[in-house]
């Protein structure tokens, strides 16, 4: 092969390796390695068949360009093939050609073995675990040379890794979802549940003040429980909100935290200039950050409007490598930190939730001396891509 087309096989693969480094689900990751293979042997037909280790079946994942015979006749994608048996025996290993003899599927698209000469079947593994298999043929249907086969090879190493890489990702964002569901669920009941407890105690002090010559006191009793009702009521409306599915609303994490800075200028009537700072350009991040990090500045922007009486704030947002770090800064009246309110429910919740995205959450404050919240988060356990230099910031 000339060496002009090695450099450009070089940069067509190293071009699917930076897409596929980006998160995507399993079907995208799928279609990315057609698009490539497509450019890269100019083999604009291809399917994909993903593997179902629990039933030992394949479905079909992906597909691009179809003939018009499999266009026409959809039920001869289905079933099993000389490839998918193959593959279940453990027998394919490697990128080959099947002619059309041996291929059963489009042995059965045509009579004439001279219209369909073969296509390249590529397995897809994760050591010894099936993943599935990539199907890619020419307009002409031609033999794929050696070369051309073990460029197909690596490539499917790539779109294995790429596919293990999701899966993983995906599980993790479940168990991460399920950790949310737990924090939320201990967090009522250290909060909303106890308030409910104190309330009731109130209530009952009061009942008894009443049968005594001091109703006063029974007053008095009545005004505590109205107030932890209405502390328990906030409780429940930022649990309520914890629960939606989407606090993003389908923007960036940026573009979020500006509007939450003017929505929460409304909802607490307490007006604070609420500066967004971000260093450098914006990278995508993988979504359980963004909801976890939007949660951990939307209680400490809560906190500073309720309670700080500060005159300003500051959200610092930055990416280092592979790890994210936030900071929230108010120029208010601070707290002593060894001695946090036991009504300071939401810096709990923030530190939590730091905890469950694998980072720290730090306060530092003093009484006059204004309020800093520092997060510090890794990115990697998500499988966002990082530069090589590590030198990737939002």
């Amino acid at each position: 092969m000339h060496i002009s087309g090695v450099r450009r096989d070089l940069a067509l693969v190293n071009a699917l390796a930076h897409r596929l480094s980006h998160p995507l689900d399993v079907e995208r990751v799928l279609d990315s390695a057609l698009e490539t293979l497509a450019e890269l042997l100019q083999l604009d037909t291809g399917w994909a068949w993903l593997w179902s280790e629990s039933t030992a079946t394949a479905h079909l994942a992906a597909k691009r360009n179809l003939p018009p015979g499999l266009v026409k006749h959809p039920e001869l994608m289905e079933g099993d093939c000389y490839c998918l048996t193959t593959y279940a025996a453990g027998d394919l290993r490697g990128a080959a050609n099947v002619n059309v003899v041996g291929c059963s599927r489009l042995a059965r698209l045509v009579s004439d073995s001279r219209q369909l000469r073969c296509h390249a079947s590529v397995p897809l593994y994760v050591d010894d675990r099936r993943l599935g298999i990539l199907n890619v043929a020419s307009a002409d249907w031609r033999e794929l040379t050696t070369d051309e086969l073990n460029l197909l090879s690596t490539v499917g190493a790539l779109v294995s890794l790429a596919i293990e890489r999701t899966r993983l990702a995906e599980r993790g964002a479940t168990l991460a979802a399920a950790e949310e569901r737990n924090r939320i669920a201990r967090d009522i009941h250290d909060t909303i549940a106890q308030s409910l407890a104190a309330i009731t105690m109130q209530l009952e002090s009061a009942d008894a003040f009443l049968e005594t010559p001091n109703p006063p006191r029974a007053t008095e009793t009545v005004r505590r429980a109205l107030a932890l009702t209405r502390s328990a009521l906030d409780e429940a409306r930022r649990s309520v909100m914890d629960l939606r599915s989407t606090p993003l609303a389908g923007r960036g994490l940026i573009a979020a935290l500006r509007a939450l800075a003017g929505e929460l200028a409304e909802s607490t009537g307490v007006r604070v200039p609420v500066t967004i700072e971000e260093v450098g350009t914006h990278d995508a991040l993988p979504s359980a950050i963004e909801v976890g990090v939007y949660r951990i500045v939307r209680e400490a922007l809560t906190n500073v409007a309720r309670h700080a009486k500060a005159t300003s704030a500051v959200v610092r947002i930055e990416r280092r490598g592979a790890r994210l770090y936030v900071q929230v800064v108010d120029d208010g009246v601070g707290f002593d930190v060894s001695r946090v309110p036991p009504d300071r429910f939401g810096l709990l919740g923030a530190s939590e939730r730091a905890r469950l995205l694998g980072g720290e959450l730090v306060v530092s404050s003093g009484p006059g001396a204004g309020t800093t919240l520092d997060v510090d988060v890794p990115i990697e356990r998500y499988g966002t891509d990082v530069s090589a230099d590590g030198a990737g910031i939002i």
